[in-house]
């Protein structure tokens, strides 16, 4: 399939831990059994922290465990920082383990890394409907920390990829928007254009997102703060098929944490954009600065 268009039955759609392609029926009955059983235990789903403690090693934190923080690596008074993989992702994937050792290089910063495998390695019709219930134990488990530990909303920055970067956006509404920073790293886009549960501009204080693949895989209509589209937005240098363009999102990202280096004129529409045709003002794409803001 060259283009996918809203409303198409079938459509292939890279998994997120080998970027091997799985075809996608719309029409796929979803496990509500399943997802009725992930939502009753957080034994399904995993919060692994590294620090420059233990940057390779995980520990586990526990939601409502406050053991599971005093006990760990955590550290109060430094930024948090949450990844989120996508669909057939998990926790030690290439993208979370890129983007942990970007952060940790460039900031002492605690990196929780959230763990959906269970939930992602289900149809994509499954994990799509779960997307918005993990996201808000998410929002949760944020909540549990500011009110256990005190710390900040303006401390926390999520980022997520793909299904995950949807994901992140419904953890900062169960917030109330309160957390400082989202990034979206190329959103999901088969079947997402008119669902309410999709990554929106008020999830936190300021939500990036960078398109790195509208022609397929990603969503293509501005949906944060700040929309970068590197490129135009659909085929990035150096790919010759889709899946390579999807995964950009997090390379970008990683490579713009530790040299903050990218830089995009504003553009007055999507079109401008997709034939390099801006000259607005100069903003820096991804980097780890919470200090950016609408």
């Amino acid at each position: 399939m060259e283009h996918y268009e809203e409303g198409d039955r079938y459509f292939y759609f890279p998994g997120d831990g080998d970027n091997s392609l799985h075809l996608v029926d719309s029409l796929a009955p979803i496990d509500y059994v399943f997802l009725d059983e992930f939502r009753r235990s957080s034994d399904n789903y995993r919060y692994w922290l590294f620090t420059r403690q233990n940057p390779a090693m995980p520990l586990v934190l526990d939601y409502g465990d406050k053991a599971s923080i005093l006990n760990s690596s955590f550290n109060p008074y430094n930024q948090v920082v949450f990844l989120v993989h996508g669909w057939y992702g998990h926790g030690d994937n290439t993208m979370n383990r890129i983007l942990t050792d970007a952060f940790l290089q460039k900031h002492d910063v605690n990196v929780i890394v959230l763990d959906w495998s269970a939930l992602s390695t289900r149809n994509y019709i499954t994990a799509k409907k779960g997307v918005a219930v993990l996201g808000e134990h998410v929002g949760k488990f944020i909540m549990w920390l500011n009110e256990e530990f005190g710390i900040s909303y303006n401390k926390i920055h999520l980022v997520g990829f793909s299904l995950g970067a949807h994901m992140v956006g419904n953890a900062g509404r169960t917030t109330g928007g309160l957390v400082k920073r989202i990034t979206g790293l190329d959103p999901a886009g088969p079947l997402w254009k008119n669902d309410r549960n999709r990554l929106r501009s008020s999830d936190a204080q300021y939500v990036e997102v960078i398109h790195t693949n509208t022609a397929l895989y990603g969503y293509s209509d501005p949906c944060g703060d700040a929309d970068f589209y590197p490129n135009g937005g659909a085929l990035m240098p150096g790919c010759w098929f889709n899946v390579c363009s999807h995964s950009k999102g997090y390379e970008y990202m990683a490579a713009s944490i530790v040299h903050d280096h990218l830089l995009a004129q504003e553009c007055s529409n999507i079109r401008d954009a997709s034939y390099d045709k801006c000259s607005g003002t100069v903003y820096p794409m991804g980097n780890s600065d919470l200090s950016k803001s609408r």
